[in-house]
């Protein structure tokens, strides 16, 4: 088969391949059977707009016999806030591209006629069978399918990463058994989770030692179980480690942190699979930080956000000023959700998550700032987590390091 044959007909089945609406079944139930078909041919046009990350989807305004997109080359994000030629300055400012890809992607018509004048792009018309029903659910579904092909700015997401001590120096077979031995971990924590109907949609990509794990979903509570989803799954490897003889679990170090990322999603060749990638201030921060950490350590970046999210009327809600020991005040007083679960058979009676500190007396503690130095002379505050999961008929499985058993000094970490 020539190229230009498998670019008409093997690249075409590809890119009509539909499956978002199957991914969001629980929203889609509500939808008759005309809206249901008319979505996903939606998508179909969406993803052939994309063309496999050639090209990315700004925004959209619904009309009534379809909707208007906004479609740039992948490369022309990064031209249109860079100087151009002749001293002239650049055609938008950064801000402005940050808000296009930040949040809601709908636009009114005003709104899109103005942007594509900026841009100085043409809108698209994609055609639909059915007019659109405009209710909150189907915007819902449409935001998610203009995300998915183009590249989103999320100004506060949890992301924790969890590393494989001593990762390079274990023969590839071993580097295979742990990281497999890990991703079981992963989904053995989601179905215990889903088990106790706390909802997580989580994602990951390798960091090479390891993964970086974030929710899709975002909020508040999204990721307070984000937080306690780091707890199950290091609970689930300590077990694993303690029944295994051999070099097949992997010791791990761990990392929460809340910050600004760039999310985008990439086809794998010419697979009509997408995998979910972010990159950004907060995997920045992370890899600074599991640098430091020690053998065990769980390590919580010190940040300061203001965390939205919908209430269940759709309302949006913004949670200001909330920082790392607000957040794991938060996570404490929501375990009560987690208890009932079973961990190696035995049923979980109590949870108790903290950042450790120094006694002051009277049962007192206060909680430690350490400071990390990294290899470029840059430093950042974190704090020293513990987690502590009691079990009906078993040891606890306490995770983490206690503040008196930290070194006084540690490569990277005062």
């Amino acid at each position: 088969m020539e190229l230009d044959e498998l670019s008409k007909s093997g690249i075409r089945r590809i890119t009509d391949y539909s499956p978002y609406l199957d991914q969001l079944a629980g929203l889609a139930q509500s939808m008759g059977l005309r809206q249901r078909s008319n979505l996903s041919a939606l998508e179909t046009a969406l993803r052939s707009h994309w063309s496999l990350g050639q090209n990315s989807i700004l925004s959209w305004t619904p009309l009534d016999q379809g909707i208007l997109i906004l479609v740039v080359p992948h490369y022309a994000i990064a031209e249109y806030t860079a100087p151009r030629g002749n001293d002239l300055p650049p055609r938008v400012s950064p801000r402005f591209i940050t808000e296009l890809i930040s949040g809601e992607r709908q636009l009114s018509i005003t709104q899109m006629q103005k942007v594509a004048r900026l841009l100085e792009i043409e809108p698209i018309n994609i055609g639909l069978r059915e007019p659109l029903v405009g209710n909150k659910i189907e915007t819902q579904i449409i935001e998610g399918m203009i995300r998915k092909f183009g590249i989103n700015y999320v100004p506060s997401r949890a992301v924790t990463l969890f590393d494989i001590v001593g990762f390079s120096l274990l023969t590839p077979f071993e580097q295979m058994t742990q990281l497999n031995s890990l991703a079981y971990s992963l989904n053995s924590a989601h179905a215990k989770m889903l088990e106790q109907d706390v909802n997580i949609d989580f994602a990951r990509s390798s960091s090479g030692d390891g993964f970086y794990i974030w929710n899709r979903d975002v909020g508040l509570e999204a990721s307070v179980n984000l937080y306690h989803f780091m707890h199950i799954v290091l609970a689930d490897n300590a077990i694993a480690r303690s029944k295994s003889a051999t070099k097949a679990v992997p010791r791990l170090r761990a990392c929460f942190h809340v910050g600004s990322c760039y999310e985008f999603h990439q086809a794998e060749g010419l697979n009509p699979t997408t995998h979910d990638f972010i990159v950004g201030d907060v995997t920045i921060e992370l890899a600074r930080m599991i640098e430091a950490a020690l053998p065990g350590q769980i390590l919580v970046g010190d940040f300061m956000t203001s965390i939205a999210s919908h209430t269940e009327t759709g309302t949006l809600q913004v949670d200001p000023n909330v920082d790392a020991v607000t957040f794991l005040e938060r996570a404490q007083g929501n375990l009560s959700q987690l208890s009932g679960m079973e961990l190696s058979g035995e049923r979980v009676t109590a949870i108790k998550c903290y950042l450790t500190g120094e006694n002051i007396g009277e049962g007192e503690f206060n909680i430690r700032r350490l400071t990390i130095r990294d290899k470029h002379g840059l430093s950042r505050v974190a704090f020293n987590a513990k987690v502590n999961i009691y079990r009906e008929l078993a040891q606890p499985i306490l995770l983490g390091i206690q503040d008196r058993k930290l070194p006084v000094t540690a490569p990277g970490l005062t």
